[in-house]
């Protein structure tokens, strides 16, 4: 956040088309302190767009070496237990790192519209132990194909994986 009050973050060129940009945050002070905000807009990059298919429902993924693996039937518009794991080499990751006071950040974006949810694991924090189980209380509101991000960190660096999953 500059002097002014103005937020901004350096994005990965995007490729042409729209696109929804979406801002979650916390005061924590003021009078809205504690209250959770989500800011969001469109933004048009010019030339030439093509649709994509979103990726097959999978229940699991790799990012950066590790293999992020997501269990739990989820139900629309109920909140179900959803327990992710994160592995590398075989191997089950116990070193993950506290990443903006938690042990990871799991947003997901409904197919076709702008349906979001921003989950954090209900995993007890102890240092940086996290892992290799993460346990999220979720619901999300819309049956069908929902795009998750997950970001954890190891070694000081942040990763984000991504996988299609279905709710029924």
């Amino acid at each position: 956040m500059a002097a002014d009050g103005i937020w901004s973050a350096d994005l990965a060129s995007l490729t042409p088309g729209s696109w929804r940009m979406f801002a979650s945050f916390t005061p924590d002070n003021g009078a809205q302190k504690g209250k959770d905000f989500v800011l969001s807009r469109t933004v048009t990059v010019p030339g030439r767009a093509t649709k994509a298919p979103l990726p097959a429902a999978a229940g699991s993924t790799e990012v950066d070496g590790y293999t992020v693996t997501v269990k739990g039937e989820l139900m629309a518009g109920m909140a179900h237990p959803l327990t992710v794991s994160v592995a590398k080499d075989g191997k089950p990751v116990t070193d993950l790192q506290l990443y903006l006071d938690t042990y990871a950040h799991l947003t997901a974006f409904h197919e076709g519209d702008a349906a979001f949810a921003h989950l954090h694991p209900t995993t007890k924090v102890d240092g940086d132990h996290g892992g290799p189980d993460l346990s999220f209380h979720a619901e999300l509101s819309t049956a069908g194909n929902w795009r998750l991000f997950l970001q954890f960190q190891t070694g000081g660096k942040l990763h984000t994986a991504a996988l299609t999953l279905r709710v029924g």
